[in-house]
Order: structure tokens, then C-alpha cells, then sequence
């Protein structure tokens, strides 16, 4: 399979660290990265990373190319990938935060890519996919949208609850570490709070979850709510989710459903050890549920906490939906 990035950004560097730790004779190959920045700068921003911590190998600068341990990979710096030849590319990781149009989101197709898989939610999709959740919705769609990492981590939740005793309502908050969406010091935003310096406090905002849920698993839309809140953490979030369950289970015919479910998930995760965000940074699950913080009260209602990943978990759905789309 052969993979560009367009856009190294926080998603595009940490799917190359995760593409560089795969065995060799890998079934991925990735032959273009395209992004706007300088090459010295992409160098520079890849091998020291202030969450994952330096690349352990060499990574240097080659004749328009970043070379890591000696592997050249070619680098183009265009804005418009009109300019850039990606025939013989099978899927297209675009990773710039900007296809959100349709003309934006199928460049890649018209430089020559065969498919092209958006990492984050965009309107210009022709289906919204999230592995454990409605990845049977692939189909053959040429332009595909990864979601956001919120819903990758609550949608394959949702339907593995609902699976055990079907849910009647349900209510998430997402305790979300900051972005660069938010400021490092107060300056305006749309959203007030969101002007705030998102590394001084914890901010009330939204979720694109609660949208694209709906999108992901339409048979229970309306049914669930959700907020955010961006807190003072590079790294690692946490989903707190409340639901009323449409079938009454006793805590231990419930607890024992659950991980059974969660076993057999290929993206859920789960620890029974008393962890800290801290100690699921580059967890490839896009959910690590938290045996201690999860529990029934009464006979319908659940309460399931999870941790993810928010970059890492995220960049490697990416790879395992390419590798979907690859095959259909």
C-alpha cells in the first residue's frame, strides 16, 4: 500500500513515527509528504517532539527529501496539490485541517491518488468511518473522513453498550487536553471561553463527537449529548460517559458483558490498575476504558470512563482504515 501525507502536522509527524516502528516487509510504504513549511523546519519539528519526545534514529535533510535512518522520503512544499504528482498513490492522508470543501478535499484525487482519507470530520466526505463502530459503511467511497479522535473513542463505545442492553439516553463529557485551537494567552476567539490561554485553565466548550456520532451511528441519534473540557495537558484525554440502558443487568452480568466486548474489540482498550493520563501517552487504542472508574448504578443506568490518546490512537486509525480502503 502505497501512502502520502499532505500536511505535517501533529497527525502527519506521529503517523510517520508509527509507519518508521512498523517490522520491515511492512505492507505500507509511504513515498510523498507535502507540506508548506520548509524542509529544515519539518526536519527540525520531527525529530524533537514535545510530547512524544525526540526520534530516537537520525533524521537529516537530503536532496528535497527527509531522510530518517537513512530511508529518503520524498517532501514537496506546495499549497496546492494540483502541482504534486501522486499517480500510483493508493490512499492520501490529508492531514492539513483544511478539506472541508469538496474541491479542497478531492485535489488529491485530481493529482492522481486513488482514495483520499481526511484526519478530522468534514462535510465534503462521502462517508464518515471509525473502526468498531460502522467501518461496514466503507463501501468504495474515494473521499472518506477519519472522524475526530473524540469519536473514535466514544463511538465504538457507544455501540458496544448498546449492543449489551441497547441505550435509551446517554450523556458524555470529554476531558480534553488543549490544542492550537486555543490561544497561550487570553486573545479573542469566536468562543469566549476558548479566547482564554488554554494552558492556564480548564475551559467549557464543545465537541464535534456529539455531531458526528449521530453521522456514525444514525439508529441512535438524538439520543446522546456531550460536552468539553479542554484542560492543561499536552497530551491524553479522557471520556466520562453516562448512560440509561433500555435492558435492566446487575453490576457483575453487566461488568463481565463489557469486557468480554471489549476483548473482542480491535480498537477498546482496558486497564484495571489506577492510572493517570500521563501513563496512556502513545497508547495505540483509540479507548483504554478504566476498569476502577467504571460501574453501574442501579440496574440501568452505567457509568464508563476512558482514556485515549488523542494524537497517537487517532494517527493509527488512519493506517488501519487506509489499509480498509485499500481493499475495498
Amino acid at each position: 500500500m502505497k501512502l502520502a501525507i499532505n500536511g505535517f502536522g501533529r497527525i502527519g509527524r506521529t503517523i510517520l513515527r508509527q509507519v518508521l516502528a512498523m517490522p520491515q516487509g511492512s505492507d505500507i510504504e509511504l513515498v510523498l509528504i507535502n507540506d508548506i513549511a520548509p524542509l529544515a523546519t519539518c526536519a527540525y519539528l520531527f525529530k524533537y517532539d514535545s510530547t512524544f519526545g525526540p526520534y530516537a534514529g537520525k533524521v537529516s535533510e537530503g536532496n528535497n527529501a527527509l531522510v530518517v535512518d537513512g530511508q529518503s522520503i520524498p517532501m514537496t512544499h506546495s499549497s496546492d496539490l494540483a502541482n504534486i504528482d501522486l499517480s500510483g498513490v493508493d490512499v492520501l492522508l490529508d492531514c492539513t485541517g483544511i478539506a472541508r470543501t469538496s474541491d479542497v478535499a478531492r485535489r488529491g484525487l485530481a493529482a492522481g491518488a486513488r482514495k483520499v482519507l481526511i484526519s478530522g470530520p468534514s462535510p465534503a466526505a462521502e462517508v464518515t468511518v471509525v473502526l468498531g463502530a460502522n467501518e461496514d459503511q466503507l463501501g468504495g467511497a474515494h473521499v472518506v473522513s477519519n472522524a475526530s479522535c473524540t469519536t473514535n473513542g466514544l463511538a465504538p463505545l457507544v455501540r458496544v453498550l448498546d449492543d449489551i442492553g441497547g441505550i435509551t439516553t446517554g450523556h458524555m463529557t470529554t476531558i480534553h487536553c488543549y490544542t492550537n485551537s486555543q490561544p497561550m494567552v487570553d486573545a479573542p476567539r469566536g468562543d469566549l471561553a476558548r479566547s482564554r490561554a488554554g494552558a492556564l485553565s480548564m475551559v467549557p466548550t464543545t465537541s464535534s463527537a456529539i455531531h458526528l456520532i449521530d453521522v456514525v451511528l444514525p439508529h441512535l441519534a438524538g439520543r446522546i449529548s456531550g460536552a468539553a473540557v479542554r484542560v492543561p495537558t499536552a497530551s491524553v484525554s479522557a471520556i466520562d460517559l453516562i448512560v440509561t440502558l433500555d435492558r435492566s443487568l446487575d453490576a457483575e452480568t453487566f461488568d463481565k458483558a463489557l469486557r468480554d466486548q471489549v476483548s473482542a474489540s480491535p480498537v477498546l482498550g482496558w486497564t484495571d490498575m489506577p492510572l493517570v493520563s500521563s501513563d496512556l501517552r502513545a497508547r495505540p487504542e483509540s479507548l483504554v476504558i478504566a476498569g476502577p472508574e467504571t460501574r453501574m448504578v442501579g440496574a440501568n443506568q452505567v457509568r464508563v470512563f476512558g482514556w485515549y490518546d488523542n494524537e497517537w490512537g487517532f494517527s493509527a486509525r488512519m493506517l488501519d482504515v487506509a489499509r480498509l480502503m485499500t481493499a475495498a
